[in-house]
C-alpha cells in the first residue's frame, strides 16, 4: 500500500487527482487532503511522512515552500503546479517532478512510473526553491471552440451566460440565450474560467456574475437562483456553498 498526501487547495484538482490515482496507482491510499500552509505543518507535526506528497505550490494561506521552513520533510513530492513555461523548465532542470493543472494522465502516469522505479532526484535547497519562484499568475481561457456543423468557432467568454450538464454532455450557454456542446467536463471548466466572474453554483451548473438574475430564500437554509434566459427554475445553493456564494456576488 502506498500511502499519499495530497496538498492542493483547489477542490477540483483534488479530485481529478484522486481519481487518477484510483486508476493508476490502485494501491494507493490518500491519507488526507490539505489546503493551507498551516495545516500541512499541523499535519507533519502529528503524522508519520507519506510515502509520496503531491504539492500544490500556491496555496490558500502562501507558498507551500514555507511548510520546509517548519518542518523536516524526506519524502519524494511530485509538484501540481500552473506555472509558466519558463519556471517549469527551471524545475525540470533540477530534476524536480511536476504535474502542470490540469493534470495530465499520461504525465501523471510518467510521475508514478519514476516515484515507483525508486530513481532519486538531485538534491535542491530550499534557497534554490525560492530563486525559481515569481508569484503565480494563473491564466484562464479567453474563449471556448465550438462545432457548428463542419465549421469550428470560438466564443468569447464575456459572452457566455452559463455552463451546464445534460444527458452526460456539457454545454455553454451565449447571453443571447444559444447553446453549444463543449469538449469538457465542468470539473475542468471550473478551474479554466476566472473565479471573478464564474462560480460553481452546484454540480450541474457554472455560472457567470451576468447571468444571475435573481436570487431567493430558500427553506433549510438554502438559495434558489434564477439565471437570465434558462429553463431551470429549480437551481439551488446549499447551505454549504452559501458563504462562498454570497462573498463572490459582492465581491
Amino acid at each position: 500500500m502506498t500511502k499519499i498526501l495530497i496538498i492542493e487547495d483547489e477542490k477540483p484538482a483534488v479530485r481529478r487527482l484522486t481519481q487518477l490515482l484510483s486508476e493508476y496507482l490502485p494501491e494507493a491510499l490518500v491519507l488526507e487532503s490539505l489546503d493551507t500552509v498551516t495545516g500541512a505543518i499541523n499535519w507533519f507535526g502529528n503524522n508519520s511522512e507519506p510515502d509520496l506528497i503531491f504539492l500544490d505550490i500556491q496555496l490558500a494561506d502562501g507558498i507551500s515552500f514555507e511548510i520546509f521552513e517548519k518542518v523536516k520533510v524526506t519524502a519524494p513530492i511530485i509538484f501540481c503546479t500552473a506555472y509558466d513555461q519558463y519556471a517549469i523548465k527551471a524545475f525540470k532542470l533540477n530534476s524536480i517532478d511536476y504535474l502542470l493543472k490540469p493534470i495530465d494522465p499520461e504525465e501523471l502516469k510518467q510521475a508514478l512510473n519514476k516515484f515507483k522505479s525508486g530513481k532519486k532526484d538531485q538534491g535542491i535547497s530550499l534557497d534554490q526553491l525560492r530563486s525559481l519562484m515569481q508569484p503565480e499568475t494563473k491564466t484562464f481561457k479567453t474563449r471556448f471552440l465550438i462545432k457548428l456543423g463542419e465549421r469550428i468557432q470560438s466564443v468569447d467568454v464575456q459572452d457566455i451566460a452559463f455552463f451546464f450538464s445534460e444527458d452526460k454532455a456539457t454545454l455553454l450557454q451565449t447571453r443571447q440565450g444559444k447553446k453549444y456542446i463543449v469538449d469538457y467536463i465542468l470539473d475542468e471548466i471550473e478551474e479554466m474560467v476566472s473565479p471573478d466572474h464564474f462560480f460553481r453554483i452546484n454540480r450541474k451548473y457554472i455560472s457567470s456574475i451576468s447571468a444571475i438574475k435573481d436570487v431567493f430564500i430558500y427553506s433549510n437554509s438554502r438559495l434558489k437562483v434564477h439565471l437570465e434566459n434558462c429553463t431551470d427554475k429549480d437551481i439551488l445553493i446549499s447551505r454549504e456553498r452559501m458563504g462562498a456564494f454570497k462573498s463572490w456576488l459582492g465581491q
